[in-house]
Parts: C-alpha cells; sequence; structure tokens
C-alpha cells in the first residue's frame, strides 16, 4: 500500500485506478447491451482506417481494438513502474522520481504493446473488423439522438446490426432541403465515410 500512495508511484497508480474505471464502465456498458471496445472503434473509425499505413500500425491499431491496446498499455505502464520502484526501494531505500522512472516505463511498455497485439491478432477474427461492421450498417434504421443532421452537417444517431450490436454514427438527409431532428427516426443509405452516413426519412417507421 506504501508503494501505492508514494508519490513518486502516482503516474503508475493512475494508471492501475484508470484501468479499474475502464473495466467498471465495460461492465456496465456490457449489462446495458453495449461494449465500449466496438463504441470506440466506431467513434474512431474515420482514423483508424488510416491508422495501419502510418507510424500507428506499428502498434497494430486499427487491427486490434483500440480499448484492448489502451487496457494493454495501462498494464504494462503500471506494472513496469511499480516494478522499478520496487527495486529501487530494495536497493536504495528511495522511490524513483517521475521524471526518470515514467519516460523509462513509457518506452518499455510500448514494445510490450506491440507484442500483445501481434499476438491478438493471431487470434481475433478476421472478417469482424469495424469496417466491416459499418458496411453492414446499411439499410437499417437509426433514431437521431443529438443534434439536427442537415446536408453536409451530420448529426449522432444510434442504430443497431443484425445481432443487436449498438453503434452510434453520424447520419445527413440526402437532399439539401432536408433536415433531421432529435428523436428521427432515419433510413440509412449509404456509407460516406467511416461512422458518416446518407441517409432519408424512414419510410416505415412502424417496424422500427
Amino acid at each position: 500500500m506504501e508503494l501505492l500512495l508514494a508519490p513518486q508511484s502516482l503516474p503508475f497508480t493512475a494508471a492501475l485506478v484508470l484501468l479499474l474505471l475502464i473495466g467498471i464502465v465495460e461492465t456496465v456498458a456490457v449489462l446495458s447491451g453495449l461494449t465500449l471496445s466496438s463504441w470506440l472503434d466506431v467513434l474512431f473509425a474515420d482514423s483508424l482506417q488510416g491508422a495501419a499505413d502510418s507510424w500507428l500500425g506499428w502498434l497494430h491499431v486499427g487491427r486490434v481494438p483500440v480499448l484492448v491496446l489502451l487496457v494493454s498499455w495501462l498494464t504494462a505502464f503500471s506494472i513496469i513502474g511499480m516494478s522499478f520502484n520496487t527495486l529501487a526501494y530494495s536497493l536504495f531505500g528511495l522511490y524513483l522520481y517521475p521524471l526518470f522512472s515514467v519516460p523509462t516505463a513509457l518506452v518499455c511498455s510500448i514494445p510490450l504493446v506491440r507484442l500483445i497485439g501481434a499476438g491478438l491478432i493471431k487470434v481475433l477474427p478476421k472478417d469482424e473488423t469495424s469496417a466491416v461492421l459499418l458496411e453492414t450498417l446499411v439499410g437499417r434504421t437509426a433514431v437521431v439522438i443529438n443534434g439536427t443532421a442537415r446536408a453536409h452537417y451530420p448529426a449522432e444517431a444510434k442504430t443497431k446490426n443484425e445481432q443487436g450490436q449498438t453503434f452510434y454514427v453520424r447520419v445527413e438527409p440526402e437532399q439539401d432541403s432536408q433536415t433531421f431532428t432529435a428523436g428521427q427516426s432515419v433510413l440509412l443509405i449509404k456509407q460516406i465515410s467511416g461512422t458518416r452516413f446518407l441517409a432519408i426519412a424512414n419510410p416505415r417507421p412502424d417496424l422500427l
């Protein structure tokens, strides 16, 4: 407990607390019929599409769920940092200053995240990426939940796929003169890019 509460261990203790909070939020999300992991992948889908071709691809961003990589990094960062402080205290009777321990733990944890991501790629389904999931939403109905959608100015909407998974997307009307307001049901007719879709007013709102 002394190690966790020591001022020099604050960055690593904070990482552990964040891990705990993520676990709580994910549990609540699952009980509510959602998953934090898929929500994050959909939220950042526009950015993730090109991640594999950028420096982030080295960490397998875009091929492994963002939440999994975040949890892996937080775990590695906190364990490495705490280990450094434990070793320093046993040898010298004091904890390392964050100015030294944090950069060192950061540098050491990043290759571990890459290794974990490489291992997960081998076991994760290849055909269930967020991009594929988003494409299957065309033809599904959605409900605008935030803002007013206008041509070229999308609003947030919520929809579900055939498996009942909830997705948050951005919709804009197909016609320039049309608008969608919060609570309105729409039909997704075309994926523009990532989470952005063209939509029309739901022709059969009674079937929603």
